[in-house]
């Protein structure tokens, strides 16, 4: 079977050895597991700790080609996504088109197998304007990654954003929302990191995505592709409390039909929750994803085997929403149109 695995994490080296380079936080240094410890310093005391796996590009892919199916992927940048906001201003936008710079690379040189998605500086909005459209138009990445906070300032509703929302929508670009575990951090802490690893994730992509409904985001902008990780957090399961305890907010129409409008994926080590979401988002709005190498593909794989699908869902979860919800495209084909 042809797969797109629309949740894979690859990491390049030269942004963390540029930020080992720093000598105030956020800053990173090379740990014992052949990856490094990245530390932000906005508050709380948060580290994020990553592994070899995540820095060769060519061993995830022969990984990959392990579980006897062609996988394609769409690299997301995961919880570091909250250190470019963490820098300052001019040199989170050098950070960011490093980065992009990178995804661009992977582009050329696994045309048509990897799609890089963009990261974006987002505590000045003119910088992250001016990343987005040179993400877009001179590196040609598919889509951009938001953090569940934004740097210092927590709330991904900010009205100062409004122009990087609309602009976002205007494109037709996946948003990729994934939690960061930056923002609950501190209450969640202690069990070496257990808590926050897992609920607290659960909980900082459901507290983003509500926040950009209740203020009115995507109501303002109904063209917004928001892409919820880890089958929409407990957003599914909690449809029916937001609506109810939702009507202060005065939206024109139940929160439960903005969550609707969204796409998610399977990450989920649950073939319950992976049945849930199909069955509450839709099954056109749900991708294939495995979270790697946060998480096993031969597992992800088996319990999506669980759950009861036709071949033609399986065909649409496994490789089509993708190419059309992320708007996927050979390389050679764009190529032939630009002729």
């Amino acid at each position: 079977m042809h797969i797109i695995d629309s949740h894979f994490h690859w990491w390049p080296r030269s942004v963390f050895d540029a930020l080992c380079k720093r000598s105030g936080l956020p800053r990173a240094s090379v740990n014992d597991k052949g990856g490094y410890k990245c530390m932000l310093g906005l508050g709380g005391d948060y580290t994020l700790s990553s592994w070899a796996e995540w820095y060769d590009l060519d061993r995830q892919f022969e990984h990959m080609d392990g579980l006897g199916h062609q996988v394609d992927v769409v690299g997301s940048i995961g919880p570091f996504s909250v250190f470019f906001s963490a820098l300052p201003p001019e040199e989170g936008r050098d950070f960011a088109i490093m980065w992009n710079e990178e995804m661009a690379w992977a582009q050329r040189k696994y045309p048509g197998r990897f799609w890089g998605s963009a990261a974006i500086p987002l505590q000045d909005t003119r910088i992250a304007m001016e990343v987005l459209e040179d993400a877009v138009g001179r590196l040609g990445l598919m889509g951009v990654n938001m953090p569940g906070s934004i740097g210092a300032d927590a709330r991904i509703d900010a009205p100062r954003l409004e122009p990087f929302y609309a602009r976002v929508a205007e494109l037709g670009l996946p948003m990729f929302l994934h939690p960061t575990d930056a923002v609950f951090n501190e209450i969640l802490d202690g069990y070496d990191g257990a808590l926050f690893l897992s609920l607290g994730r659960v909980i900082e992509v459901s507290v983003a995505a509500s926040r950009l409904i209740l203020s009115g985001t995507m109501e303002r902008h109904p063209d917004l592709k928001l892409v919820l990780s880890h089958t929409g957090g407990a957003l599914p399961y909690q449809s029916g409390r937001m609506d109810k305890n939702t009507k202060a907010a005065k939206l024109p129409r139940p929160v439960s039909e903005y969550m609707k409008r969204m796409y998610t994926d399977t990450v989920s080590p649950h073939s319950a929750g992976m049945k849930f979401a199909i069955e509450y988002y839709g099954v056109d709005h749900v991708m294939y994803g495995t979270d790697y190498p946060c998480w096993d593909p031969k597992t992800a794989l088996q319990l999506l085997d669980e759950v009861p699908l036709s071949d033609a869902d399986k065909q649409k979860i496994f490789y089509d929403n993708a190419r059309r919800i992320l708007n996927l495209r050979d390389p050679a084909k764009q190529a032939q149109a630009a002729e």
